[in-house]
């Protein structure tokens, strides 16, 4: 019996030397292994025409052969037929909502006989869950939201609880999308760190493989568990340059050299109310974003007075009430908005966070209602500081 539910280790550790090879049996073998254990699987799956993340039991609830076609405002997926797992790319969720729920309740007042009788979440025991799929720039975003929520002052009890009971079964990329610009943002698409098990998906000689690896003590308990044969070393540079295919094949690309520099000698440019002009205000980039954690809290009540509660809900900088103070909202216009968005992920973050907090993953792109493009608005800015 394998024990997967011990605290999970924040060191680096990876078995460079011990790849393993698998087939698709031994893929459904080892979600199997997941849930026999009471491991919630979550992977992607085909939900209203859009692969997104939810609990499976199979693996035949996987996208098999699905690919998507994205760019600015557009998403479509079409069916290739070759049976390939993980040959799509983003779709609208991210592994956030699992770990930083859009809607947590926090705390319960409840009238009783004896008094008022208080319960919180952060002393709830969080469900054990595999992350199957997970991306290099997702990972990226975790580490981020680690920084956030772990690493400051105050730490989200919630959040901690649920990484810490999460296993991370990543996949190296093997196709770029139509959006993605990760490699622009050192952030992918290689798996280096931050995974229990890494796969890199093969399909050739009429064989479809999965390439194995722990990144993980507890990774390498669960692979070496399951008794597969060492990958080759034809099979291991196979994989290796699937992953650089698509590294040289990203759909867009960003200059990061002096970036936060480049765009403060923007602020006022006035190039950000052209961007205005087309925004909506909407918050889709905010929501679809791996790395946003912006929220606000609400109380409520029963009608009768008998519970109370407090609820935490995803917020977005969009909104105008969420610079809210007293006397009226600090950035009443779109492009006070829009500006303070991308300011924040791009300028402000390396200073708090010390690194971007954007990581290419091109939802925001992609999900836009009216297609703003953040890589092209940032090669529009970098043109104005070279006038």
């Amino acid at each position: 019996m394998l024990i997967l539910n011990r605290s999970r280790t924040l060191d680096k550790y990876r078995k460079q030397s011990s790849a393993f090879v698998a087939s698709l049996v031994d893929l459904q073998r080892l979600v199997d292994i997941f849930r026999e254990q009471n491991f919630s699987v979550l992977g992607p799956t085909i939900i209203d025409h859009a692969i997104c993340y939810d609990k499976i039991e199979s693996i035949d609830q996987l996208p098999s052969g699905w690919r998507e076609s994205q760019d600015g405002g557009r998403y479509r997926l079409t069916q290739e037929g070759d049976g390939a797992l993980f040959a799509h790319t983003m779709g609208p969720q991210s592994w956030k909502r699992f770990l930083f729920p859009a809607n947590q309740d926090t705390v319960c007042a409840r009238q009783e006989s004896c008094g008022i009788a208080l319960s919180s979440t952060s002393i709830e025991p969080a469900p054990s869950q595999v992350f199957l799929g997970v991306r290099a720039c997702e990972i990226a975003a975790l580490k981020i939201l680690d920084k956030v929520l772990l690493e400051g002052p105050f730490v989200d009890s919630v959040y901690r609880e649920r990484r810490r009971n999460s296993f991370i079964v990543a996949v190296n990329c093997t196709r770029a999308g139509d959006t993605c610009f990760c490699a622009s943002m050192n952030t992918g698409p290689y798996l280096t760190d931050g995974f229990d098990l890494g796969l890199t998906e093969l399909l050739e000689a009429n064989q479809h493989l999965f390439i194995i690896e722990a990144g993980t003590e507890r990774g390498h308990e669960v692979v070496e568990g399951m008794g597969l044969p060492l990958a080759t070393d034809e099979q291991r540079r196979t994989a290796k340059s699937a992953v650089d295919d698509a590294a040289t094949s990203m759909g867009r690309v960003v200059d990061t050299e002096n970036l936060p520099t480049a765009l403060k000698t923007c602020l006022d440019d006035y190039h950000w109310e052209e961007i205005a002009n087309r925004c909506l205000t909407c918050g889709n980039c905010t929501l679809v974003c791996p790395t946003c954690f912006c929220s606000n809290y609400e109380d409520s009540s029963d009608l009768v007075g008998a519970t109370a509660s407090r609820t935490r809900r995803w917020d977005s900088c969009f909104s105008v009430d969420f610079s809210y103070i007293h006397g009226g909202s600090i950035r009443a216009t779109t492009m006070s908005r829009y500006r303070q968005w991308m300011m924040h992920k791009l300028a402000y973050w390396p200073e708090q966070f010390g690194s971007y907090g954007c990581v290419g993953c091109g939802r925001c792109i992609t999900w836009c209602p009216v297609g703003i493009d953040i890589t092209e608005e940032i090669t529009v800015f970098r043109k104005r500081v070279t006038r």
